[in-house]
């Protein structure tokens, strides 16, 4: 299961009643953070959730609303007594970056383990969960990201008995683990059925549409994207700043033929983005103009 926890929903900058757009994942007792904006630690513990047991934190840019927030939450961290190492991925530059804003919060009881993307698509695995990073088109260099569960083939009974091979070892190659006894090799592909439908989640800001987008959040069961501007109108300013219309991601979730779509960083003068909904249903209808705090839990299929 996927514990999926949308922190806040703004861009630019915090505002009363909206904290600055930021996701938290949890799976299997690991947490992962999504950006990590002026004001995150609050919206968490107005959710009650902790950052103590954060493993991993990826960040899509460098602009301030996304990692200003950084030093508070490494402070936090270090004053709950954490020791375990952190990982932080992003951006080249992202090295330079954590140890600038590290001034002021230079004495934590734990290791910081950067990770800095070389491609424009990357992929990292963390205890299970995958975790693919693809360039999106900002005014400085910036990433989405799919948060993936894989999940294996139905074990298949019949075939482990035909080949002979003593219950014991069943659960190894159902773990995916490779076995030689008595001088042959099984591999779980002889035991396993053809691989089940996962799970997905896919998250993007600050961009224009992309192919690479549209891409990687293929058959999300939530795609959460950027909709800065709910003003149709405002196709033109979106272009220039680089950001995108509600309409513009609801093209691109229809296209990726995802499950669901929350939107979300908005402008601070957007004060109601469900006023201009209807317009984004009738391309994409399962589409949410989504608040702080927002949390879903995804599960595999039943079969």
């Amino acid at each position: 299961m996927l514990e999926v926890c949308l922190l806040g929903t703004g861009g630019m900058m915090p505002l009363p009643y909206r904290w600055l757009t930021s996701l938290m994942v949890r799976y299997n007792g690991k947490s992962i953070l999504i950006d990590c904006g002026e004001g995150t630690q609050i919206a968490m513990k107005e959710k009650g959730w902790s950052p103590k047991p954060i493993d991993v934190i990826c960040f899509t840019h460098f602009h301030a609303d996304h990692i200003s927030g950084l030093p508070g939450m490494l402070l936090t961290m270090g004053n709950a007594e954490r020791t375990e190492p952190l990982t932080v991925i992003g951006p080249k530059g992202l090295t330079r970056t954590v140890n600038a804003l590290r001034v002021i919060a230079p004495e934590l009881p734990f290791e910081i383990r950067c990770i800095e993307f070389e491609e424009n698509e990357q992929t990292l695995c963390f205890d299970g969960l995958r975790i693919e990073a693809f360039r999106v088109n900002h005014n400085v260099v910036c990433y989405g990201y799919s948060l993936s569960i894989d999940r294996a083939g139905k074990f298949q009974l019949d075939k482990a008995e035909a080949l002979g091979i003593e219950r014991r070892y069943w659960n190894k190659l159902q773990k995916g683990e490779t076995l030689e006894l008595d001088g042959k090799i099984y591999t779980p592909d002889m035991v396993m059925g053809e691989a089940r439908k996962g799970l997905k989640v896919t998250y993007c800001t600050d961009t224009r549409p992309t192919e690479g987008i549209v891409k990687h959040a293929a058959d999300s069961d939530l795609f959460i994207c950027e909709g800065m501007y709910g003003e149709p109108e405002k196709k033109d300013k979106a272009k220039e700043h680089k950001h995108m219309t509600f309409l513009e991601a609801a093209d691109m979730a229809k296209r990726a033929q995802v499950k669901k779509m929350w939107l979300t960083h908005y402008s601070p003068s957007l004060v109601h983005p469900e006023e201009f909904m209807g317009g984004v249903r009738k391309i994409f209808p399962d589409s949410f103009a989504a608040k702080d705090g927002w949390t879903q839990d995804l599960a595999f299929e039943e079969e």
